[in-house]
């Protein structure tokens, strides 16, 4: 079946998530039930079929930015398509993306998360509160993604370079540095998860019964405790990628620094960050200006 071998791909060749896959798996199994129903095939669909299916998808509600996933994931499928020699033709390439408003990314102030993690008593010295401490700090300290968190293990951490070896997407590897309170955070929870005989995973996070943690698992930790300094209605661990690279921009870091630090693929996707600093200091200015 066509789509078992390009999720085999994508698996195996291109070092994609299971997260990634997935979201593959949906989109493209989607397109090929939709022409199946107008009794067509990818070998006889044209760029008009592609267009009645993206229709639809707009006819049931679906938003531009969802769209444009969908879209990246059959530009992606018939790219394969042709490299197997299954299609002489590629009809994505008359598919346009759709426009879509550009929101900046919601952050918080790195202030206020230096302060959470300081204040004493927020978090219980013992295995779990030790460990939600490691996560914000990580997430905070080091910016990365929260797959990326999900799959360090004990032996990524250099100490003694204070470094961790990150796994990004696609499998690809960087080294991020470490704060110095960090490495104190980390040894601090390595030595409590040390002690720990239930412990059935080699992954840094682990949950109260010793398992590998979940994105879910992730998720909560990260909303729970960012209640504490924010009513934003988003708490996620990516609020906080946004929130350590403004900071980093604002406090004078080159735009390719933070890039390296973030795994972005390009310098495109980092300068997003130069627009929230931009509008930080256009309100601070139509506050603080005399002629307001």
């Amino acid at each position: 079946m066509l789509l078992d071998r390009f999720l085999s791909y994508l698996q195996y060749e291109k070092n994609y998530s299971v997260h990634s896959i997935t979201a593959y798996r949906y989109n493209i199994g989607s397109y090929l039930s939709f022409l199946e129903s107008q009794e067509f095939d990818v070998n006889s669909a044209t760029h008009h079929q592609v267009r009645a299916y993206l229709a639809q998808l707009m006819t049931i509600g679906n938003q531009p930015r969802s769209i444009n996933r969908c879209i990246s994931s059959l530009k992606s499928f018939y790219r394969f398509l042709l490299r197997e020699g299954i299609l002489q033709e590629n009809p994505m390439l008359l598919i346009k993306m759709l426009r879509t408003p550009k929101n900046l990314p919601e952050i918080i102030q790195a202030s206020s998360i230096i302060q959470l993690l300081e204040t004493e008593g927020l978090f219980s010295d013992d295995f779990e509160g030790q460990r939600d401490r490691v996560v914000i700090e990580l997430l905070f300290s080091t910016g990365i993604r929260k797959a990326e968190l999900l799959h360090i293990c004990d032996q990524d951490i250099d100490f003694e370079n204070h470094t961790i070896r990150i796994f990004g997407k696609g499998r690809k590897e960087r080294i991020v540095p470490m704060t110095g309170t960090l490495s104190l955070c980390l040894k601090r929870y390595l030595q409590l998860k040390e002690v720990k005989e239930f412990i059935k995973s080699d992954k840094l996070i682990v949950t109260d019964k010793g398992d590998d943690a979940s994105g879910m698992f992730i998720y909560r930790i990260v909303t729970q405790r960012l209640a504490v300094i924010s009513s934003k209605q988003k708490r996620s661990p990516h609020i906080l990628r946004h929130s350590i690279a403004t900071a980093l921009l604002e406090n004078g870091a080159q735009l390719n620094d933070i890039k390296e630090l973030l795994g972005h693929a390009s310098l495109a996707s980092t300068q997003v960050y130069t627009h929230n600093s931009v509008e930080r200091l256009k309100s601070i200015y139509k506050q603080a200006h005399p002629k307001g």
